[in-house]
This record gives C-alpha cells, structure tokens and sequence, in this order.
C-alpha cells in the first residue's frame, strides 16, 4: 500500500509540473479576433492581456465613434473568447476529460 501511494504523489507531481508548462506555453500564445469584416482586429495573449489593436481607415469615423467602440468590444471578446477556449483544452487533455475533479 506505501508503494502504490507513492507512486500516486509521483504521478501527482509529474501532472502538476506538465500543467504548470502547458499553462507557461499558452500565456505566451497570443489569439487574434476581427469585426466589422476586419476593419477591426485586436489581439490578445494566453494571460487576457490586448497586446495589439488594429484599425482600418474607413472604420475611423468622427460621426460614429460608438460604432468602432462597438466593434472593438466585439473582437476583443471574441479574442478572449478564444483564449479561454485553448485553457479549457489544455486543461483537459490534463485532467483526462475528468473537469478538474478525481474519479474517487
């Protein structure tokens, strides 16, 4: 019975160093989301953080400034969106499809 208990901490520790890497490599991959067609694109990293917003000329209008607000709020969210979905996945593959919980 020590034995097996060992080995359980060990694979314990292993799966925790693994998440601890997958979590490091995907705060450094960034997702990229547009709107209006592309006439907006912001891109964001693994941690949330916006990294870049990009603006067409023709989306720059002085008269409709909630409308630009507007679709950089939805390419945002669709950026973090993304994110969230790669952390979800990474976590599964982790966990084994188990949602975080042990089978016990």
């Amino acid at each position: 019975m020590p034995g097996s208990m060992n080995n359980l901490m060990k694979q314990a520790q292993r799966m925790q160093r693994q998440m601890e890497e997958s979590q490091k490599e995907l705060e450094t991959k960034e997702f990229t989301a547009r709107s209006g067609g592309g006439a907006v694109e912001v891109t964001v990293t693994g941690k949330k953080e916006i990294t870049k917003v990009k603006l067409s000329e023709e989306v720059v209008d002085p008269e409709d400034i909630e409308m630009l607000e507007d679709l950089i709020v939805a390419a945002a969210n669709e950026a973090m969106r993304q994110a969230d979905e790669a952390n979800a996945a990474m976590m599964s593959r982790m966990t084994g499809g188990l949602g975080g919980g042990f089978p016990f």
